[in-house]
């Protein structure tokens, strides 16, 4: 399937924010999905990300959360450090979410989008902001699948409000995000009753899904592929 590439910019209360939307040559009113970056900024294993989701035919849009921080704001996988200071810069309050927002919102407006389809899956950093958004515009998406993302203690409360199927996805050796940590999760969404379904990989760490990362398992990797899209299929291909 061919897909077109396209960088384009978001108006937001802080100025542009500069994002990548990827468009599948299917000609029908689409899916689509926010994609949202790991710590290490919009790179090009996101973009890659991006690409591989579109060519299953989804309309894919992947924010630099970063941009007030231009034009250095990307970083290897070897400079954790920085990485996490870029991230702990973030004021993951009202300003991210006016910025989740703005991507839906232009997501929305996309005119080959169904804006009732409409899922969000993010990694690392965009694994906590893709379940922030599930607590905070569950009105504006289907589903969320985050990967591997840290849950602040308000957003674990904030379960309360999600209205949406959610798939997370955890690794059992990942030192950000411990097993007790993995467990409130899990209990928060089974008190209340919400649907969900949370997967633990042995033996995976943080960033298991990513390639270029030392922490890839591939065997994980292909597994948690596999299931995205068949998460994202069965939320998001059917008809509003």
């Amino acid at each position: 399937m061919q897909v077109d590439q396209t960088e384009v910019l978001i108006a937001t209360s802080a100025g542009q924010m500069p994002a990548v939307l990827f468009v599948p040559s299917k000609p029908d009113y689409k899916p689509a999905v926010l994609l949202l970056m790991e710590a290490f900024g919009l790179t090009s294993h996101i973009r890659d990300v991006a690409s591989r989701i579109a060519n299953e035919g989804y309309v894919v849009l992947a924010p630099d959360l970063y941009y007030r921080a231009l034009p250095n704001n990307k970083f290897g996988y070897n400079e954790v450090d920085q990485a996490m200071a870029m991230m702990w810069r973030l004021d993951f309050g009202k300003p991210i979410e006016a910025d989740i927002q703005a991507a839906l919102t232009y997501l929305k407006s996309c005119s080959d989008v169904d804006p009732a389809r409409i899922g969000v899956t993010g990694f690392c950093l965009g694994g906590g902001l893709a379940f922030l958004t599930a607590c905070r515009f569950s009105a504006e998406i289907a589903a969320a699948a985050p990967f591997y993302g840290m849950v602040l203690d308000e957003w674990l409360e904030a379960v309360k409000d999600i209205t949406v199927p959610v798939y997370l996805f955890f690794g059992s050796i990942d030192p950000f995000i411990p097993r007790d940590r993995i467990q409130q999760i899990d209990a928060r969404f089974q008190e209340l009753g919400k649907d969900y379904t949370l997967k633990v990989y042995p033996n995976a760490g943080h960033g298991f899904f990513c390639h270029e990362r030392a922490d890839h398992n591939p065997s994980a990797a292909a597994d948690a592929w596999y299931e995205l899209i068949q998460f994202l299929d069965q939320h998001l291909r059917k008809e509003a």
